[in-house]
């Protein structure tokens, strides 16, 4: 397998695979109620039975930084989903609509660049929680509205991209073939130039990942994402700060929480620099 080759895509891989594994079966592993704890046990420092520590609740750190890295890969994940859906669709059809479509959508994607799209999802995520017991009336709950606000305004980039390809690959003889057969614009775009994009695509949405990742930890950070109950790893990390004092230094309150997520982030972007190598045609370093 050509990504295996590739020593950081391999190395990152097989940290997503533990973690996410670890983070999986958590339930059913023999650790802690990561919701339970007992006061006489509150900020204790990593020993025997509890490997990371406790918070100032005498919580289990280590089974609550896993049921963190659970939270904020499902969030991360459905959010870049939400951001491929709608980069590919304004992408592919930014790319082959034709210069007057191309042009307008394009200009719409630029002007949303220049909107400072932390401030419109804190303001988007601040009204939406004003309503939070009307939506939850209607099952929607506060990951859902995370991890769908957030994917909406990050698939600025996806779009971009998938155009340029699309741009790309719409002269190639085999679409020129495709049109000789009497195929519409619709099937070429969708049996041939979307499955030859696809590289791009995935290379795209693994990137989206961690932009993901880091905006929920950055709202659970300031009260505006994940709430406890909840756990993840930005709720964690702004626990750990709150506990943090001038005559007890708490520090694997922030050391593993935060560790965790650096990892993540890493790992996510060491992977998509190997699916780029391998993917990319023009590059033929790890296609030999």
């Amino acid at each position: 397998m050509k990504l295996w080759r590739h020593r950081g895509a391999r190395a990152a891989l097989l940290i997503l695979g533990v973690m996410g594994l670890l983070a999986l079966l958590a339930p059913w592993l023999p650790l802690a109620d990561p919701g339970a704890g007992e006061l006489s046990d509150q900020l204790q420092a990593p020993r025997g039975l509890h490997w990371f520590g406790t918070d100032t609740l005498g919580r289990d750190l280590f089974a609550r930084t896993l049921s963190g890295i659970r939270s904020s890969l499902f969030i991360g994940l459905l959010g870049a989903l939400v951001s491929l859906v709608i980069g590919v669709l304004v992408g592919a059809l930014a790319g082959f609509s034709g210069r007057l479509v191309d042009s307008l959508l394009m200009r719409l994607v630029d002007v949303l660049y220049g909107i400072p799209f932390i401030c419109l999802v804190i303001f988007l995520l601040a009204v939406l929680r004003d309503h939070e017991p009307v939506l939850r009336a209607h099952g929607i709950t506060r990951e859902t509205v995370l991890y769908t606000v957030v994917g909406a305004t990050t698939w600025l980039t996806m779009a971009r991209l998938v155009r340029n390809e699309v741009v790309r690959l719409r002269g190639q003889p085999f679409v020129e073939a495709a049109r000789a057969q009497g195929l519409t614009g619709s099937r070429i775009l969708i049996r041939h130039l979307l499955p030859n994009a696809l590289g791009v695509i995935v290379v795209a949405l693994t990137m989206t990942i961690p932009s993901v990742l880091l905006y929920e930890a950055f709202l659970s950070f300031l009260g505006l994402g994940i709430e406890p109950p909840g756990v993840s790893l930005g709720l964690l990390a702004a626990e750990g700060v709150e506990a943090l004092g001038p005559l007890h230094l708490s520090w694997w309150l922030i050391v593993f929480p935060g560790g965790a997520l650096a990892l993540l982030l890493l790992s996510f972007s060491l992977l998509g620099d190997g699916l780029r190598d391998v993917l990319d045609p023009r590059d033929g370093r790890f296609l030999e």
